[in-house]
């Protein structure tokens, strides 16, 4: 191997219809951050299935990463979606749940009738103090999230919330929880998600609220942090805690109200997890393109033989075609345009391929790839679940079916 060769690819460049000198510079400073700062963590706690420590969360917090899209007028950067996903892949590449944090800020949990509290909120979550959990899930609710059976009843100036809620990410460790639950049920003519509202269930970190209880789902990969099962049972929430809306987008329209406000924070969670996804698969390509030089077999480099080589290009190909659509679409969002097929595509693709990309990385390895020894199969079991969560492939297909095609 020459010695003049580095061992490290050339990062990727922002693609030029939206590159700016303030975008480069915010990717630079993530890059350095993952690789310096989360690499480390996840190296030694990934293994353990050890949860991110509070100290890094704060460091992204002091960088101001928790509010990229608040407004800076509220305390946050301004930025769009964009930048939220810019940084999110950096983060990304080095651990999956660290790019995954950051959307458990942006103003989640901001969205309270109370003005004024909404914007102290808003201020909180911009400084990465109003860090959250976000149920919507159910054991029986998952893809089809009007099927949603968590039921909150009024009584007097407070509501009642009784169900079971899957898959809350963070839910223990929060200073919130928003839970999506019905008030009614759909009158006849009416969307079946009639009678679906948010509510910002409040609690201390590392303990639950009174009629909540959970247990931790032990996951083969996503590391990080803890994703839980919760029980209500008459948790108890004041009207002041019902929300106007989910996901604390501040492009969305706050009087939309409930369910119907879901669907762009879907949206925009649909690209950030593509962006979540080409940073784990360009985490693989980059140590695959180290190991091909590393690796000697038969007297020579491992990236000697063609079909190696060859395979290695593919998959970096793979990597900056998505890169390049994840970004049109968040370019679409914040010039506020629906995007809801353009966010399906990109989600089904990318993650799709992250899949293909990791599992070719792990080839490639041989069977040092089947080992813990080398981050690749870290790499293989955080992308097999970019193609599940935030909807699955199966749903982005429909989603973009249903928009080419009358409904079957």
């Amino acid at each position: 191997m020459p010695s003049s060769l580095k061992l490290e690819p050339q990062p990727p460049e922002l693609f030029s219809p939206w590159r700016t000198d303030a975008r480069v510079a915010l990717q630079i400073d993530a890059r350095e951050f993952a690789r310096e700062v989360v690499m480390p963590i996840a190296d030694e706690l990934d293994p353990q299935k050890g949860e991110m420590p509070r100290s890094l969360i704060e460091q992204m917090a002091e960088r101001g990463w928790f509010g990229i899209t608040i407004p800076s007028e509220h305390g946050g950067m301004g930025l769009g979606v964009f930048e939220y996903c810019l940084v999110s892949e950096e983060l990304a590449r080095a651990w999956l749940s660290v790019g995954s944090i950051l959307a458990r800020g942006q103003g989640l949990g901001t969205q309270t009738i109370d003005d004024a509290r909404r914007l102290q909120l808003m201020r909180k979550s911009a400084q990465g103090k109003w860090i959250g959990s976000i149920a919507l899930s159910e054991p029986t609710a998952g893809s089809d999230l009007a099927g949603v059976e968590t039921r909150a009843v009024r009584e007097g100036d407070e509501w009642v919330l009784t169900g079971t809620k899957r898959w809350a990410g963070f839910a223990l460790a929060a200073d919130f929880i928003e839970v999506l639950a019905r008030t009614r049920d759909p009158e006849p003519g009416e969307s079946r998600s009639a009678g679906l509202e948010p509510f910002l269930v409040l609690k201390q970190p590392g303990s639950f609220p009174a009629g909540m209880t959970g247990h931790a789902i032990d996951k083969i990969g996503y590391h990080g942090f803890l994703t839980w099962h919760l029980e209500l049972d008459g948790v108890r929430v004041p009207e002041s805690d019902r929300l106007t809306g989910l996901y604390g987008d501040q492009g969305a329209d706050a009087d939309s109200g409930g369910f119907a406000s879901v669907q762009r924070g879907l949206n925009i969670a649909r690209v950030h997890t593509a962006a979540r996804a080409v940073g784990v698969a360009r985490a693989a390509v980059e140590d695959t393109w180290a190991y091909l030089q590393e690796r000697e077999q038969f007297g020579q480099p491992i990236g000697e033989f063609q079909a190696l080589r060859f395979a290695l290009a593919d998959m970096a190909a793979e990597v900056a075609q998505a890169r390049a659509f994840w970004q049109q679409v968040a370019h679409l969002l914040d010039l506020g345009e629906g995007a809801e097929s353009e966010s399906a595509q990109v989600k089904l693709l990318a993650t799709e391929m992250a899949v293909r990309v990791t599992n070719q990385a792990m080839q490639l390895h041989g069977g040092n790839g089947y080992t813990t020894e080398r981050r690749v199969e870290r790499y293989w079991r955080d992308a097999r679940l970019t193609t599940i969560f935030e909807g699955t492939s199966e749903i982005q297909r429909r989603i973009i079916s249903d928009r080419m095609l009358p409904k079957a």
